[in-house]
């Protein structure tokens, strides 16, 4: 039986299977120089588009924030008025000197302390309380949220405007009720506790809602195991509150004490729209004016521009100690947790 061997053709041209390149048809120069200047294109564009993206922060930032800032330091250094910015004389640091010797600053300071105080505890306490009630299930717990929100939502003109007319001392609505109960009338606009009371309370009930949020997202990612262990140990609500609610908390409480305390440093709009004449003195003692209205008082009022640079930095310089006491007790917790 005699084998048979068959030759295969070689390929035609132009068929199907692939054959080697004919000599002369790679890439020429010009392909590879393009090939190579695509490539160093598209490593440029992987480098730098993530700076171009986040370029218009900074380009606001700077010309927002960097740049008045430090034309503010400079200017803190001179005597200067609004009515003529560019006219400055060097004093050195006599305006921060002035400052210290002035009696209205430290009334000012003082009234902010006192308005901080009242306002953040019993703020951050309430808030602590709704947000344990809303961290149950409740029906529409949905709108509940909303509702807590929305003094935040509320613009701070038409809020003080209102409480205004509540704290009114013939007509408003709480000098009505205290006459009810017995109370004699409280002048709140001119008494000096009474009105910083009244300031403090325009602050409770814009920010209470919204750090109740803030706590009830905390709640929220607690562990319910932690809850089940605690109630198979026969603890009960207020002990579970206590002993692993609170515990669990720490970061967000002092999270919410810092922000709390920055934002009453910076009180403005509110003992602003409580005075009864509309000014920036605080009342006709000075009673509730805030470090905010000493700044705005003596830039935009007295027009002393170096002397109201200078009491901004002195309240910036005081936040960077509020910050730096937020980073000691913060690293503190976390070392002892």
């Amino acid at each position: 039986m005699s084998t048979r061997h068959d030759i295969a053709a070689p390929p035609a041209e132009g068929g199907a299977a692939p054959g080697r390149p004919a000599p002369g048809t790679g890439p020429t120069e010009a392909d590879r120089r393009r090939r190579a200047r695509l490539s160093r294109r598209w490593q440029r564009d992987l480098r730098w588009s993530p700076y171009a993206f986040v370029s218009p922060f900074f380009v606001l930032f700077l010309a927002f924030g960097l740049f008045p800032l430090i034309y503010t330091g400079w200017a803190s250094l001179h005597q200067v008025e609004l009515t003529a910015p560019t006219d400055m004389t060097w004093v050195g640091l006599r305006n921060y000197t002035r400052i210290f010797d002035d009696e209205f600053f430290w009334n000012a300071a003082k009234n902010t302390l006192l308005i901080g105080i009242i306002s953040t505890v019993p703020q951050l306490l309430m808030a602590m309380g709704i947000a344990h009630i809303l961290n149950y299930k409740l029906r529409a717990s949905t709108f509940y949220r909303v509702v807590m929100l929305a003094p935040y939502a509320t613009s701070i003109a038409a809020a003080s405007l209102v409480f205004v007319l509540l704290f009114g001392r013939d007509y408003g609505m709480i000098n009505w009720a205290l006459d009810q109960v017995g109370i004699g009338k409280v002048d709140w606009q001119n008494d000096h506790w009474a009105s910083k009371i009244a300031v403090s309370s325009i602050i409770i009930w814009r920010w209470t809602g919204y750090n109740a949020l803030i706590y009830l997202a905390a709640m929220q990612a607690i562990p319910q195991d932690l809850y089940e262990s605690a109630a198979l140990d026969g603890a009960s609500r207020w002990q579970q509150f206590l002993h692993v609610t609170l515990p669990s908390l720490r970061p967000t409480i002092l999270f919410t004490a810092v922000v709390s305390t920055i934002g009453a440093s910076q009180v403005f709009g509110e003992p602003l729209l409580f005075d009864a004449n509309k000014g920036a003195s605080g009342g006709a003692e000075h009673q509730f004016q805030t470090l905010g209205l000493y700044l705005y008082e003596q830039g935009w009022v007295n027009q002393h521009l170096g002397r109201a640079s200078a009491i901004a930095w002195t309240m910036f310089l005081i936040l960077i100690v509020i910050g730096i006491v937020n980073y000691v007790i913060s690293r503190r917790l976390r070392a002892s947790s």
